[in-house]
Parts: C-alpha cells; sequence; structure tokens
C-alpha cells in the first residue's frame, strides 16, 4: 500500500462497537464460539458455526500467514490477501510496509494498525514478520 494512501474510517455500529473500540486500544479481538472451541472473524455476537450466541470476543496474537494474495499495479501499488490466523480463521486484509514482489504464499505477517482519516479507529493490516 502506498505510504500516503488515504485509509477511510470505519463504519462503527452497535454490533462492532467492542472490536472497534479494542483496536483504539491496539487490541485485535476475534470471535470464539464457546460450544465448538473455534475461532471466527468478524467478530460478532452469533457463532457461523452453531449459530448460537455461546460466544466471546477474545484477543488474537495478531500473527499469521499469506493464504493468498494479489498485487495491484495501479497508481499507488498495494497487495490485498487473505491471512490464515494462527487462530484459524481467515481474514481479507492488506499487506503493508514491504516489498511488494517480495511476497509470497505461506509467508509469515504480523499485525500492525494503520491510522484512519477523521480520528477514527486504527484498520488492522499485516506486514512481513
Amino acid at each position: 500500500m502506498a505510504a500516503n494512501r488515504a485509509i477511510p474510517a470505519p463504519a462503527v455500529d452497535p454490533t462492532n462497537k467492542p472490536f472497534w473500540d479494542a483496536a483504539r486500544e491496539g487490541r485485535f479481538l476475534i470471535g470464539l464460539c464457546k460450544d465448538t472451541g473455534k475461532h471466527f472473524f468478524y467478530p460478532r455476537g452469533v457463532s457461523p458455526f452453531t449459530l448460537s450466541n455461546n460466544v466471546a470476543l477474545v484477543e488474537a496474537k495478531g500473527t499469521g500467514t499469506i493464504y493468498t494474495y494479489t498485487v495491484a499495479r495501479t497508481k499507488e501499488p498495494h497487495a490485498v490477501a487473505y491471512v490464515e490466523l494462527d487462530e484459524g480463521p481467515r481474514i481479507f486484509t492488506n499487506i503493508v510496509d514491504c516489498d511488494l514482489d517480495a511476497l509470497k504464499i505461506g509467508q509469515k505477517v504480523k499485525l500492525v494498525w494503520k491510522p484512519t482519516t477523521e480520528g477514527a479507529p486504527p484498520v488492522y493490516m499485516f506486514t512481513p514478520a
């Protein structure tokens, strides 16, 4: 992602406010289905595995592996990817602060928070570990 590319503010609503509040504190939360013990993303009040509301928000390590990616060679070149978190879920994100030509599937990455416009919560992205 280009260093000067403006990042739009996330849409915060009552269902995702705890996630974005934690983001302001530098904490990355994911969902945990208490019935199955499986993690999921995006965090929400219902398990995608059981449709039960027996879920919790838990802090993730913020590390993972590039599952797949693509580089957009636009005016502001940037990489988007699915990152498989160490806890299991795959999330769609940007890969930043790196040589885009050096990215590889299977590469280890770590979470970075990027500021957004208008003083909104920062947005999660990943960079090579």
